[in-house]
């Protein structure tokens, strides 16, 4: 069959008159008609990112399996691992073509194609389909929880089902000054931990924090935090205001108390203003050396106290890494992780591989048996595309304004 260019109009167009659970299926069809594609099939990452969850298209032999693959070693963890297009011979005279489905820097899962044959040209359309999948998924699974229900590879706990829908919808995001990525470990039985993000015009907002207790009291408690600061944030707050506001809102409904990080970066200059409330403090990656970061640690949120929240500064340079943990990466037997060492050595990869090589560590450390939620942020810092428009300062301290 001749191949044409791929009509991005024509397939949104499609993709917005089927149902929502029906993507692959545009997809699919598409690439029948302009490739003549004889499989089609889209594997998604589960919940704990340890496997893949075949969707195949509906018109297919295969399409009421709902097979798992395990992820770990696979030709799928390669191909999710280095963003690049595989081809092989699928054993019976045709080419399997497996992509990365992503989108700004969030692996959502491949699109695996059976072709007859393939020049550079149809390879390209191939992974200009898995670009418009991937923004199509992004759409579709708002109005589906066909996604949610096909990722559920293990049983999910009440508290782990409450804060994931605290988490923001992608643990990855990339822009031209920064990549940040984000895990949370053990994904299907947590109890406290969350992180968040969110991009502005002019400032990237970060957050790590840890509600005290267990299971669902722990998870309430999340939800009251979480709430509160993007409460606070989306009415236009600083990291400052952000934190009174959640402090005042835990001491209102006395659930309990929580730490956590905050930050607020320019986009402009790389300047990040922080409050930290009785978290550990992140780590920085500077010119191949790890330190912490000497941060004044106020009184967690919810401390029945007088307590005066601190407005400390850090300048970020092009090049740095910074890692912000919660106590579950070092406490107990986690504590046997050399994190500083992991840092180091996993510097050249892309921060969504270097939080998964954490977090397989202190999982390793503690046998897969954790006592406590761990989680870690990875931001990669590039600058501003004007490097002369930032000239940061040379003491790494963060600096504390005179109140």
């Amino acid at each position: 069959m001749e191949s044409r260019d791929l009509e991005l109009g024509e397939v949104l167009t499609a993709a917005e008159a089927a149902p929502p659970g029906e993507s692959v299926d545009v997809v699919a069809h598409d690439l029948q008609k302009r490739l003549g594609a004889e499989q089609v099939s889209f594997l998604f990452v589960d919940l704990i990112g340890q496997r893949l969850v075949r969707l195949a298209a509906a018109d297919t032999e295969t399409a009421d399996l709902a097979e798992a693959v395990d992820l770990q070693g696979s030709v799928y963890d390669s191909v999710l691992r280095s963003q690049l297009q595989h081809v092989e011979p699928d054993g019976q005279g045709d080419l399997l073509v497996i992509t990365p489905v992503t989108n700004r820097g969030d692996c959502i899962g491949v699109l695996e194609v059976t072709l007859q044959s393939a020049d550079d040209a149809v390879l390209r359309q191939v992974r200009d389909a898995a670009h418009a999948l991937a923004y199509i998924i992004v759409t579709d699974r708002r109005f589906t929880d066909l996604y949610h229900l096909g990722g559920r590879t293990t049983q999910t706990s009440l508290a782990a089902e409450i804060q994931h829908q605290l988490l923001p919808s992608a643990p990855c995001c990339e822009a031209p000054q920064f990549t940040l990525a984000a895990g949370l470990v053990p994904a299907d039985d947590i109890g406290g931990d969350t992180y968040d993000y969110t991009l502005d015009r002019d400032t990237l907002h970060l957050s790590i924090t840890d509600a005290m207790g267990h299971d669902t009291s722990s998870a309430l408690l999340a939800t009251l935090l979480v709430g509160a600061l993007r409460q606070a944030r989306r009415s236009g707050c600083d990291a400052l205001r952000q934190a009174r506001h959640a402090h005042q809102a835990l001491l209102s409904h006395d659930l309990g108390l929580a730490t956590g990080q905050l930050l607020c970066v320019s986009l402009d200059t790389g300047l990040c203003e922080l409050v930290n409330a009785g978290h550990p403090r992140p780590l920085l990656l500077r010119d191949g050396k790890v330190e912490e970061v000497r941060l004044f640690a106020n009184l967690p949120f919810g401390v029945v106290a007088p307590t005066a929240y601190r407005l400390q500064e850090l300048q970020l340079r092009p090049g740095d890494r910074l890692i912000l943990l919660t106590d579950g990466m070092q406490e107990r037997e986690a504590a046997a992780v050399d994190l500083a060492s992991i840092v180091r050595d996993t510097r050249a990869l892309h921060p969504r591989e270097a939080v998964r090589s954490l977090t397989a560590a202190v999982l390793d450390t503690c046998r897969g048996s954790l006592r406590d939620d761990a989680t870690v942020l990875i931001l990669d810092w590039h600058g501003n595309r004007l490097p002369s428009e930032s000239k940061p300062p040379d003491s790494d301290e963060p600096r504390r304004p005179t109140p």
